[in-house]
Order: structure tokens, then sequence, then C-alpha cells
């Protein structure tokens, strides 16, 4: 059902289910767990402050399409690099400036490789030995990494024959500055990290480093048919960032299904450690990049596996397109445009809180199966549920606070749910529609018929709900999260508001989001 719920009074809320709170109601927080206190109440519900057009109040979009983001300690400054030279950048993952590119569709050409390279540089010359190993197929760099070391600012980029195509290289260059060019100092120095000349084992693209708990440096890569592969890397010296020695195409991390029957791409990936888990996370992406993009993850206890997902499926065994918890797929909220093509995400951590950032597409008006508009750079917050698999806010980040303060009363209410699909739709749009669900605060969930679908019980900020309705039957366990819920329309001076909101995951590796149409009190 596919309709707008219009704003209820959480007053009116409370007071209705007052009287049906019993032996059987939710838990509060703090019931039966010292570590989950009550007080104070700390989480906080968010005010959008993010890029608007003045007067307007609607949204600013910038295009980053395969986003990964870097924080820059020298400067205090988030920026995110994409395919195409794209660059924007950030000081609070809210309010985001188009640094390279032109901030609403894809960024590509010379012109904006300048900007990186220097002015009247062909970035084909500077990465010479690359062009020749991929065969210069394609007409800019795909999915970068930056990472600084010891003041040098190393970009990894990649270079490929052509869509598909084995024929690949990863490759890096250097430059003081992190804009290169654009503040002063190009980028240069190429130095080849990892190439296929198109055996067809691996797709060289998609370069993320990341660091382990011990300080090990790693880098994760992959596409297509070969599957994604993990290099462990120099951290000292001279050859710092350079694969070590005698590992080939590193460890298989996932299997690649493309060519495959039933086969979908698994690309993007990217990997982060949560110490309080004590997991690895490997995060990548299914499908097409512009209809059907979603986001799965597995976890180990080690940066070079094996992943498994919540199932115990391990992802380097062979391939599934049931394989990894789905984090995202498309999916439409109400009467909303719906979001698509979410996906080749990156993750950063911020004061202990975890962000995805990735590329968004947008519903076309009126077009059930279409998409339109560039890749856009969303950000989201991901929370961890009680047996510690990441969970996603679906509302766009606007400086929300989890924390204690939760009570099945503040949250009873109605919800526009969706549960996202296992698998993956082929070549084209299709899109989950949001249903009408009542939380009532007796622990019930209800339809808009007011039959019953489902129950739900609430410890501290944990959340566990249990469907019984159809092809969404299952238990979810998540969290519940302030949001705010500006997915209805453009204008925050309207209807757009803070809302809490639930993000959840199945044992079978599907994710629940519900989002409140009503102002949080």
């Amino acid at each position: 059902m596919k309709k707008r719920i219009f704003g209820i009074s959480l007053a009116a809320v409370i007071a209705l289910s007052a009287g049906l709170l019993g032996a059987c109601a939710p838990q509060t927080p703090g019931d039966d767990d010292g570590n989950k206190p009550s007080e104070p109440q700390n989480y906080v519900m968010p005010t959008w402050s993010g890029n608007t057009n003045e007067g307007t109040g609607a949204s600013t979009e910038v295009a980053v399409h395969d986003p990964s983001v870097f924080y820059d300690e020298a400067s205090s400054t988030y920026y995110a690099f994409g395919s195409h030279f794209a660059v924007a950048s950030s000081s609070d993952l809210i309010n985001w400036t188009q640094e390279v590119g032109d901030g609403s569709t894809e960024a590509t050409g010379q012109r904006v490789s300048q900007e990186l390279y220097g002015d009247g540089v062909n970035w084909r010359e500077v990465l010479a030995e690359s062009v020749a190993i991929a065969g210069a197929g394609m007409p800019s760099t795909w999915a970068p990494d930056v990472v600084e070391h010891d003041g040098t600012y190393y970009m990894y980029v990649s270079l490929t024959q052509g869509f598909g195509k084995s024929r690949s290289v990863i490759s890096r260059v250097s430059s003081t500055k992190p804009l290169g060019a654009k503040q002063g100092d190009p980028y240069a120095d190429e130095q080849v990290i990892v190439s296929s000349t198109g055996d067809g084992k691996a797709n060289c693209i998609d370069p993320e480093l990341f660091y382990d708990k011990d300080g090990g440096l790693w880098m994760v890569y992959g596409s297509f048919f070969g599957g994604i592969y993990v290099l462990e890397l120099e951290n000292e010296g001279e050859n710092w960032g350079l694969p070590k020695e005698g590992q080939g195409y590193g460890t298989l991390l996932w299997v690649g299904g493309a060519g495959t029957s039933g086969g979908q791409v698994v690309e993007g990936p990217f990997v982060f450690y949560n110490a309080e888990t004590d997991y690895y996370y490997l995060m990548v992406t299914y499908g097409d990049l512009n209809y059907s993009y979603n986001m799965r993850v597995a976890r180990s206890k080690n940066p070079d596996g094996p992943y498994e997902d919540v199932a115990g499926n391990q992802m380097g065994s062979a391939y599934s397109d049931a394989f990894g918890n789905k984090i995202a797929g498309n999916f439409v909220m109400g009467d909303a445009n719906g979001y698509a093509a979410i996906g080749h995400n990156s993750v950063v951590e911020k004061d202990g809180e975890f962000f995805v950032v990735a590329h968004v597409r947008r519903q076309s008006s009126g077009e059930a199966d279409h998409v339109s508009g560039g890749h856009n750079l969303y950000v989201f917050q991901l929370f961890f549920n009680e047996d510690g698999w990441p969970v996603m806010n679906p509302n766009r980040y606007a400086n929300e606070k989890i924390g204690a303060g939760m009570t099945a009363e503040k949250l009873a209410g109605k919800y526009d749910v969706v549960v996202h699909s296992r698998g993956t739709d082929s070549g084209s749009a299709t899109f989950v529609e949001s249903v009408p669900y009542t939380f009532r605060a007796d622990g019930t969930v209800t339809d808009d018929a007011s039959a019953s679908v489902g129950t739900w019980t609430l410890d501290g900020y944990y959340v566990e709900i249990t469907l019984s309705d159809g092809d969404w039957a299952g238990t979810y366990k998540g969290v519940a999260a302030p949001g705010w819920d500006s997915m209805y329309v453009n204008d925050p001076e309207t209807e757009a508001h803070a809302a809490f909101a639930f993000t959840a995951v199945s044992d079978a590796g599907r994710s629940l989001w519900a989002v409140g149409t009503f102002a949080a009190q």
C-alpha cells in the first residue's frame, strides 16, 4: 500500500495506550539491566541543517559516484572522492560542498581532471603505465581512495578496459595536498599496485585501504566475476602502502556472481573494524549500478576473513544472491519518490559513531520502475544491534543521537514499514513499497485495518520485532533511533520533521525499516 499516513498526536497515542500496558508490555529502558540506565534521556532529536537553496528550504545535492570518504586531520575536513574525478567536502557530514565536478550529474573529462592533476596536464600521461595495462578503454578513472601517511596524500585509483572487463589496474599517485593541483600540488608519481591483463581471475578496481586493530595495513578491492580480494600492504619504510611480496591477487573474501546463472555483480568493497564488537565488517554492493544496487555486509574476527553473514553463510566459499545481510535496497516510503541504487559505500567513524556514505538515485516522479538524476552523495548513521550486526538509519544523517530514555509510550504510533527483499532484481528498478503499521504500547503491531501482524519489545534502545505478515514474517533485531524524516517532502518548513525510526535485521539477513510519521515530542 502506497500512501501517506498523516501525523498523529503522541499525546493521543499515549492516552489511548496507557490502559493497555500490563504484564506483556515491552521492557522499558533499564529493566533488568544495570548497563542501560533510564536516566538521563540522552538521545537527541535532530533538526535538519543541511545544504539548502535559499528561500525554498529544498536540499541541494552533491554528485559523487562511488564515494570514498577520507577525514583530513590537518584541515578537520571530510573529503568524498569518487569516480570520474568527482570530489566533495564537509566539516560535519551534513553540509557538503562540490569541490570537483558540477554537483548534479556525473563529472567526466579532462576539464575536471586538471583540478587534481594540474592545468594543461592530461591524466593519461600521469597514469601512463596504468593506461597501457588497462587498454585505455574508459574516459576517466574509477573509485579512488585517498589516505594520508607522514604528510603525504596517496590516491589509489583504478582503470579498466571497460564495463565487466578483467583487463584492469589499480595504481596510486601522491601529493602534499588532498585536492592536489587545486590546492597547489598536482597528484603525480604513479606506482602500480596490482593489475590483470585479462585472465578473468580478478577485476582490479575499487580499492579501499584499511588498518587492522594491530596497525597492519590492507587493501580490499575487486568487482564482477573475480569477486572481492584483500592484499596485505607494507606499513613502514619506503615501501609503505605497496603490497607485500608473494600474494598474487591476494585472498579471496567474497565470490563474484557475474557470469553465473542468475548471478549479480559484487563490487565496491569496504572493510572497517568496530572495537566494541571486535569484528571486521566487509560491505559490498550487488546489482546494476543504475537501477538495482543494494548494500550487503558480512563480518569476521580477522581482516582477511573468512567473512560470514547472520545466517552463517561464508562469503568466500561460493556465490549466492542470498549471501550477505542486505543493509539497503530500493524502497518507497509513503507517497514519496523512492530511493534507488543505494551503494558503493564507505564507512567513517566520528566520535565513536559510524556513518555510511553512499551514492543514491531517486525514483522518477510518476514512474514506478524508473530512476532519475545523478549518483548523489547521502550519509546515513549506522548502528549495531544486540548481536553486533550493523543496521542503518533509513533517514539521512541530521545530527541525531541514539541513547537512553526511550520508552514504549514515546515510540508508540504509526510507522511506514518496509522489509527489503532478500535478493536482487536484475535489470530493473524494482521498489519495495511501505505498508502502514501501528506499533502499540502494549507490545502489539497492527496493520491499517487494526488486525494483528506481530509483536515488538524494547530494551533500552534495542528493539526486537516479530512479524507474521506474509513474506515479511520473521524476527528482526535492531534499534530504535531518532531521525530527520525528510523523505516525503523537500521543504523542511512544512512536513519534514524529527521522528523515531526502527532499523533491524532478521536471522535471514533481511532489513526492516520503520519510519514514524508523527512529530516526536
